[in-house]
């Protein structure tokens, strides 16, 4: 605590070490709280030397805690937190609400970080996903030959269903590695294949390790992903016009998009897929189409996309602002192009596509009001013909694209 700013929130990482693993730093800092939050394991940790009151953090958190730090605001609080606060920790949490200058965090190695010490893996080149609050379907984006992944566990039975989903996603083969309390007295570790897990629920403060080997089926990250990819009706912006779309969209880490007539999703999952912080929300008005973009998402690891039942531009209503848009679907449809501009951040970008004549003459007379590029692309892809091959030629798209 600090004489100097009575508000400070200290924010003390701690493991299933318990005290006896924390730097002086940390011990110094909880022996002089007034108040001390916390989870009720988390708290039972402390010596009972430490007279600090003792507050259990409620659960939901989220929704009590900003009243819960105006009650004890200038009382001398700590918080714990498991491990490093800030990796997928509270003290992020606490920054964002309280601001930086009134939140003071002292580290404790992260499981993450223990996890790799144990296994003896390069942190830099391991990716780390957190199912404490994700749908356990994230995990599939990180699955390629040669990958090793660390997963957050929710509770005791997330292994098991890690593991289902690396077979489910063609990844029998993998290793599977659980480790419990790291760190603590009931430190525990086992392993097995993913196909044959059938370890029972252990410990719920567990790191799943996946060491996908090389035996699975490859997905690139780059735009463009095969058409069969995705379950779809046939309303699918095809792979090489994908690929030239997100493009020209260019997302950006921590962006957001609007897919408006989203069909089968690509465009958002693709979005979304080229980094872990890019957000898309899908709008789409056919509930069959909509059965598909969630199930696409699913499978190609991006479940967190947003999916709107609903026609624009009513559906666009109340939405967050996007940085970039593309309309897929409906650029004929009254006040949709006109609704997706004025929606648009400044220096945000639009890129509506077109198939036919009447769509095409829309994004026409958009270009010649408002500028912007416009490209004409035509795909032919070689086919059969009789004993030989020849190219058949795919529908050409319009593409319009402008920065506002």
């Amino acid at each position: 605590m600090s004489a100097d700013n009575p508000d400070l929130v200290t924010v003390v990482g701690i493991g299933a070490g318990g005290w006896s693993s924390l730097a002086g730093t940390s011990r110094s800092a909880l022996s002089s709280a007034r108040v001390i939050m916390g989870s009720d394991r988390q708290l039972a940790l402390l010596p009972a030397s430490i007279e600090a009151q003792r507050v259990p953090l409620p659960s939901p958190l989220l929704p009590a805690l900003g009243a819960l730090l105006e009650q004890y605001a200038g009382a001398g609080l700590a918080v714990l937190a498991s491990g490093d606060p800030m990796f997928h920790g509270i003290g992020a949490t606490l920054v964002r609400l309280v601001g930086p200058d009134r939140v003071r965090v002292e580290p404790h190695p992260s499981s993450a970080a223990l996890a790799a010490a144990r296994l003896g893996w390069p942190l830099a080149s391991t990716e780390v996903l957190s199912l404490v609050t994700a749908d356990p379907a994230t995990v599939r984006r990180a699955l390629n030959p040669g990958r090793r992944v660390l997963v957050l566990a929710r509770d005791a039975s997330t292994p098991a269903t890690v593991a289902a989903l690396v077979t489910e996603a063609g990844y029998g083969s993998a290793v599977i590695t659980v480790l419990e309390q790291l760190g603590g007295p009931a430190e525990r570790i086992h392993s097995g294949e993913a196909a044959s897990w059938d370890s029972p629920p252990g410990d719920p403060l567990a790191v799943i390790a996946i060491d996908c080997g090389t035996d699975g089926p490859a997905t690139s990250l780059v735009p463009g992903l095969p058409d069969p990819a995705y379950q779809t009706d046939g309303q699918l912006t095809k792979r090489e016009v994908r690929a030239v779309t997100l493009s020209v969209l260019a997302p950006v880490p921590g962006e957001l998009l609007w897919d408006v007539g989203a069909g089968s999703g690509s465009i958002g999952i693709e979005w979304m897929r080229s980094h872990p912080t890019c957000r898309a929300v899908a709008v789409e008005p056919t509930p069959a189409r909509v059965a598909h973009i969630r199930a696409n998402a699913a499978e190609l690891g991006v479940p967190g996309l947003r999916i709107i039942t609903g026609r624009a531009p009513e559906a666009l209503a109340d939405l967050p602002v996007p940085d970039a848009i593309f309309i897929g679907g409906g650029v004929t449809r009254d006040g949709v192009l006109d609704a997706c501009l004025s929606a648009l951040r400044p220096g945000g970008r639009l890129v509506a596509n077109a198939v036919t004549v009447e769509s095409e003459a829309v994004l026409a007379a958009a270009y010649a009001k408002l500028g912007g590029e416009l490209i004409r692309l035509s795909v032919s892809r070689g086919s059969p013909v009789g004993g030989f091959t020849g190219w058949r030629a795919m529908m050409p798209v319009t593409i319009w694209s402008v920065t506002t």
